[in-house]
C-alpha cells in the first residue's frame, strides 16, 4: 500500500545533481524550505506518457503555477544526473528544475519507491505529485494502484484546479513561421505583447511546406494555433485579438 504523506515533512535527502560540468549537492532543506513548490514524480525519463504528457504539461503551464503563488516545480525521478539533464534538453523543459533521485532515497523516503523489475527498469518510482509548503506536504497526488501505468489525477491541471480552482491556464500556441518572414516577426511580436508563449515550428526545418498545408490547409506563412483552432496569418491574429 503507497503511503499518503500529508501533514509531513518531506524526507531529508541529498540529490547528486551535474551542473555546468561539475556536480552539485542539493539538499531537501535548499529545495523545499521557505518555499512553495509543486513536485511531480514519475518512473523515467524519456518513458511514452512521462514524455509525451506528464512533464509537458507542467511545462506548459507553468506560468500558470507562478502567478497563483508558486515559487518551483520540480521533477523527481529514480534516474541519473546526466540522463535527467539530457531530458530536460531533449523536451525543452526550461521551466522545471529537474532532480534527479539516483539511488532512490528520496522516492523510498516518501513511500514510493516500487518494483518494476518485470520491465526491466529495477526499483522506480510511482507516479505521484504533491505540494510541499516550506518542506511540510500539503497535498498528495497518487496514482491508483493498478497494473500498467495509471495516469489519472498526478497532472498539472489537477494539481492547478487544487491550489486555484479559478485560476486561468494558459492558452496552447503554435506558430508555423519561416526564417525572415516579416508578417512571422509581426504575429510573433502580437503575442509577445499580450504574454503568450508559443511553440515555433519552422517550414524547411522543423516540417514541410506540404505538412503545413496538410494542417492548416494554407501553403503561406504565419499560420497560427491557438488551443488546437486555426487562428490563420498575422491580420487574421489581429483581428483575433481586437474581437476579445
Amino acid at each position: 500500500m503507497l503511503s499518503n504523506k500529508e501533514g509531513q515533512k518531506v524526507p531529508n535527502c541529498t540529490f547528486r545533481t551535474h551542473q555546468n560540468n561539475e556536480w552539485v549537492d542539493i539538499t531537501t532543506d535548499e529545495l523545499f524550505n521557505g518555499k512553495t513548490v509543486v513536485v511531480f514524480a514519475l518512473p523515467g525519463a524519456f518513458t511514452p506518457t512521462c514524455s509525451s504528457t506528464h512533464l509537458p504539461g507542467y511545462n506548459q503551464m507553468a506560468k500558470a503555477f507562478y502567478e497563483n503563488g508558486v515559487d518551483e516545480i520540480v521533477c523527481i525521478s529514480v534516474n541519473d544526473a546526466f540522463v535527467m539533464n539530457e531530458w530536460a534538453k531533449h523536451q525543452e523543459a526550461e521551466n522545471i528544475k529537474m532532480i534527479p533521485d539516483g539511488n532512490g532515497l528520496f522516492t523510498e523516503g516518501m513511500g514510493m519507491l516500487v518494483d518494476k523489475t518485470d520491465l526491466g527498469f529495477g526499483k522506480r518510482s510511482w507516479r505521484y505529485s504533491m505540494l510541499v509548503k516550506d518542506g511540510v506536504i500539503e497535498k498528495m497526488f497518487i496514482e491508483p494502484e493498478e497494473p500498467g501505468d495509471p495516469f489519472k489525477v498526478s497532472d498539472a491541471e489537477t494539481m492547478l484546479n487544487y491550489i486555484n480552482p479559478q485560476a486561468a491556464k494558459p492558452k496552447l500556441v503554435s506558430l508555423f513561421a519561416k526564417i525572415g518572414c516579416p508578417f512571422c516577426a509581426r504575429a510573433k511580436s502580437m503575442l509577445k505583447e499580450r504574454g503568450l508563449d508559443y511553440e515555433e515550428i519552422v517550414i524547411g526545418k522543423d516540417v514541410t511546406t506540404r505538412s503545413l498545408q496538410a494542417v492548416a490547409g494554407a501553403t503561406t506563412v504565419p499560420q497560427v494555433f491557438i488551443d488546437g483552432k486555426l487562428i490563420g496569418g498575422s491580420e487574421a491574429l489581429e483581428a483575433y485579438f481586437a474581437a476579445l
